[in-house]
């Protein structure tokens, strides 16, 4: 009988521990993505806005899928990389409106700040 009670106490002790375990976790998880999210937002806003010329690379889709009780959803994130006369490269999020406008090989100016994506305008092709 006492090993029971002895197994009985132990998780009584160990339940409670574990639970504040995966709290603390949880609530730390999204206290980190806050502040990181707040940290990249001050960043960019103290970047200058620069136009510079640049060309389309490449273009990526990042589909997820979420699900729950009542709703189903599918998520779609558009990313363009650019490249910049000096060969470095970097790589934005964009609208699905822009996404869409653009095409690999496109050459223009390109605007930004920091890492948030301003604009693209196109350079005009003369036949």
């Amino acid at each position: 009988m006492s090993d029971a009670f002895f197994i009985g106490d132990l998780m009584f002790l160990i339940v409670p521990i574990f639970i504040g375990i995966i709290f603390v976790i949880v609530f730390g998880s999204i206290i980190f993505s806050v502040f990181k999210g707040v940290a990249q937002w001050r960043k960019n806003e103290q970047s200058p806005k620069l136009s510079v010329p640049a060309i389309v690379k490449s273009k990526r889709e990042n589909v997820s899928r979420r699900s729950s009780e009542h709703r189903h959803g599918t998520y779609t994130n558009y990313f363009v990389t650019f490249e910049f006369e000096s060969e470095d490269r970097s790589e934005f999020q964009i609208s699905g409106k822009e996404y869409g406008l653009l095409s690999e090989n496109d050459n223009g100016m390109l605007t930004f700040q920091g890492s948030r994506y301003l604009g693209f305008e196109r350079k005009k092709v003369s036949n």
